[in-house]
């Protein structure tokens, strides 16, 4: 199973649970903190996906990190360590957000870009997306000098990638191609 098909899984089960404790709200602030925190923290990425530190390790740095968050996502924690997923956290929360959103009817699109967004740029986006899903969107920006420039949309499973980044990563792939 692919790493992405168990993510949900575990995200749908998280929601369920969470809707059974009518506790879909605080479940989704903790998600959202999960995702702000492993994206913005390099040492966690490294240390989550490190064979070297151990399961207990993780937890416990976790659990720390995390304090105060609801039970439900203190034992999705838990669990992907004891399953050896913790690797997914991030994924699992990922997800977890975008199907509650889509529970609430909205849709969450998720914009990378090199520098901060402005609130015109930002209202085109949202048009244009809610002309292509039909859906109501939120945005939720990130900022990753990397990219170069452009910018990366990801809405649900869809994924539109225009960075400079990646038409470089393309056009080094096509003169090795024709070398």
């Amino acid at each position: 199973m692919s790493e992405s098909r168990a993510a949900l899984r575990y995200a749908k089960a998280i929601l369920d649970m969470a809707k059974e404790n009518k506790a879909l709200v605080a479940v989704e602030k903790d998600m959202r903190s999960i995702v702000a925190t492993i994206s913005d923290s390099k040492e966690l990425k490294d240390v989550l996906a490190s064979p070297v530190v151990s399961g207990a390790s993780k937890k416990n740095a976790l659990l720390e990190i995390f304090k105060g968050c609801d039970s439900i996502t203190e034992g999705t924690i838990s669990m992907l360590v004891d399953n050896k997923r913790v690797g997914m956290l991030n994924e699992v929360a990922l997800k977890y957000i975008i199907l509650n959103e889509q529970l609430k009817g909205k849709g969450v699109a998720y914009v990378t870009t090199a520098v901060p967004l402005d609130a015109a740029i930002e209202k085109k986006i949202l048009k244009q997306v809610a002309t292509i899903t039909g859906d109501e969107v939120t945005i939720e920006s990130k900022i990753d000098e990397s990219i170069i420039g452009g910018f990366i949309l990801r809405v649900g499973d869809l994924q539109y990638d225009a960075s400079v980044s990646n038409k470089l990563n393309n056009l080094k792939r096509e003169f090795s191609n024709s070398l």
